[in-house]
């Protein structure tokens, strides 16, 4: 289980970039480049409220990109139907934000409405290409583990094809039982049944991951204030100078 601790120390050396400008770009970077340990990243559960980021999150994404992420080479009309479709009261959807408020990662757990497989649960997962080589996929894979392990899920699956191979290496890095089938391949990962310390590291993870993203709209917010005011007061130095001439 990670200490309350740790979540809260991470959080708090995370929180102190967000009201950094916006150009002098992100830390984390920096970091990952000098080798220093890596963070933890906040993954949050998301809701109904963030429907139209997910679309402007997949809309992103390449057509290669969509091809390996639902197996097929999705259009635009295809992939709006696939957003308005999410049932957010059945399933769950996970996210990472960066400072932006963009999505840049994503994450479906999609629970099976089969009555025999009642305890299954599928995995699918998206990373914009200016967020990858930074474990996202990875992370996102364990954070939805740990939920469907403490809503009873026995099984977690992925179906991917069989040339996406990052999809394929987190699943058997996790390890999943990983059986290829021609140009499709089948991953299956067996949960063990929730208990204490799953359900409360969830938690934590969750309260983390909820104020990282409220630091962020703060953040975000002092910044369109800030510009705002450079405007106004730009606006007032040009009527100074007008006058003077």
């Amino acid at each position: 289980m990670i200490h309350p601790g740790t979540l809260l120390k991470a959080s708090f050396q995370a929180s102190k970039e967000f009201f950094r400008s916006p150009a002098q770009g992100s830390g984390s970077r920096l970091a990952q480049a000098s080798g220093a340990p890596s963070v933890i990243v906040p993954i949050r559960s998301i809701g109904p409220s963030h429907i139209e980021r997910i679309a402007t999150h997949l809309l992103a994404l390449s057509p290669q990109d969509r091809y390996l992420r639902f197996g097929y080479s999705a259009n635009d009309e295809q992939i709006q139907r696939y957003v308005t479709g999410l049932n957010f009261e059945r399933d769950e959807i996970f996210g990472i934000y960066n400072r932006k408020l963009e999505l840049i990662a994503m994450a479906h757990l999609a629970f099976s409405t089969d009555p025999e497989l009642k305890n299954c649960a599928e995995f699918g997962v998206s990373v914009l290409a200016q967020a990858r080589g930074r474990g996202y996929g990875a992370r996102l894979f364990d954070r939805a583990a740990m939920h469907a392990r403490n809503e009873g899920v026995a099984m977690m699956f992925i179906h991917a094809l069989s040339e996406n191979t990052a999809m394929l290496n987190i699943a058997h890095k996790a390890g999943a039982t990983v059986e290829r089938d021609g140009s499709e391949t089948e991953a299956y990962l067996k949960l063990q049944p929730a208990n204490l310390d799953s359900r409360m590291t969830e938690m934590l993870d969750e309260q983390i991951a909820q104020t990282d993203y409220r630091l962020k709209v703060q953040a975000r917010q002092f910044w369109r204030f800030l510009a705002t005011l450079q405007e106004i007061r730009r606006g007032v130095q040009d009527s100074r100078d007008r006058m003077r001439l």
